[in-house]
């Protein structure tokens, strides 16, 4: 019989270990990797487990009780989502808020479009920018206090100028009918100028050559302030809304220093009611579900606007 010769086969492509050794790209690198993006994740989980999400479980428990800060909570269910319904107080104060909302909103978002686009068009001073911050850089406790001697009926700068005027004096904050516009006045000189910068931001990534184009075809400023920046600043338009709808119905602050919900209710809005409830009458669970119920119309508002306004599609290809 003859003997066999072996055939030597040439030498094909190295096979991938299995194994996956360290360097190597294989399915051990990918664990180490989603370790180390854990590891550097962790703190921030943890604090949002203390602060955010244990609050809030723990708020929508107290909703269902009758938990008054003396006396251990007792489960009523849905006793205080019922008396909330029928709570003509609850009513005003959300009232209220929404006419705060609305004049507030509008206020900031015109008149950060124009100070955006006079940036946009006419200069980019760095100075300029740091000015309209400074506004918004002032606790607002420290603001409202400043526009509380400002605009007081006596001693107030504001009213000294409009009496040498001849106009007389005017009770911005002790007038019913004067007072929540004053409030939404006081906001709108503290937020617009960041505003301001947040819609300016949005105008410097549409591309020059868009304008450049529309002006040699003859466009002037307003026709290509509706024809490109506003189309082209959707997104970062219905951001800027959803982030000034929500901190408007959080406004406190300047209320508690200057009116605390006066005079005869007009300024008091929904989270300084649900303030009064909670550290003035211990109603501690009937203010948690205000604030529950309060979520859930943010939640519906920001699902309502950003749905109407397309944020998540932009123009630009």
């Amino acid at each position: 019989m003859g003997a066999h010769t072996a055939v030597a086969r040439p030498p094909g492509p190295a096979r991938p270990d299995p194994g996956g050794a360290p360097g190597s790209g294989g399915p051990r690198k990918r664990r180490d990797d989603r370790r180390v993006a854990w590891l550097f994740l962790a703190p921030a989980l943890v604090g949002f487990a203390l602060f955010y999400a244990y609050p809030t479980v723990r708020g929508v428990y107290y909703s269902l009780t009758d938990y008054n800060l003396l006396a251990a909570p007792n489960f009523t269910g849905a006793e205080n989502y019922r008396h909330l319904v029928s709570d003509e107080q609850f009513w005003n104060a959300l009232k209220v808020t929404g006419y705060y909302v609305v004049v507030n909103i509008g206020a900031q978002t015109v008149l950060g479009l124009l100070l955006a686009t006079l940036m946009h068009r006419l200069t980019r001073s760095v100075a300029l920018r740091a000015m309209l911050l400074l506004p918004w850089l002032v606790p607002n406790v420290t603001v409202g206090l400043l526009w509380l001697w400002l605009l007081d009926t006596n001693l107030g700068f504001v009213n000294h100028v409009l009496n040498a005027l001849g106009m007389g004096t005017t009770g911005f904050f002790s007038s019913p009918n004067w007072a929540m516009p004053s409030i939404a006045a006081v906001n709108t000189w503290a937020y617009t100028g960041y505003t301001a910068l947040l819609l300016y931001a949005g105008m410097l990534q549409i591309p020059q050559h868009l304008y450049e184009s529309a002006s040699l075809d003859g466009a002037g400023e307003f026709r290509m302030f509706t024809r490109i920046t506003l189309p082209l600043l959707r997104p970062v338009l219905a951001l800027v809304l959803v982030v000034s709808m929500i901190g408007s119905f959080q406004i406190f602050d300047t209320i508690a220093v200057t009116t605390r919900g006066g005079p005869v209710g007009a300024t008091r809005v929904i989270y300084y009611y649900i303030y009064e409830q909670a550290f003035t009458y211990f109603h501690m669970g009937y203010a948690s579900a205000v604030a529950v119920m309060l979520a859930l119309i943010l939640g519906v508002l920001t699902a309502v606007q950003m749905r109407l306004l397309r944020a998540s599609r932009s123009d630009l290809a």
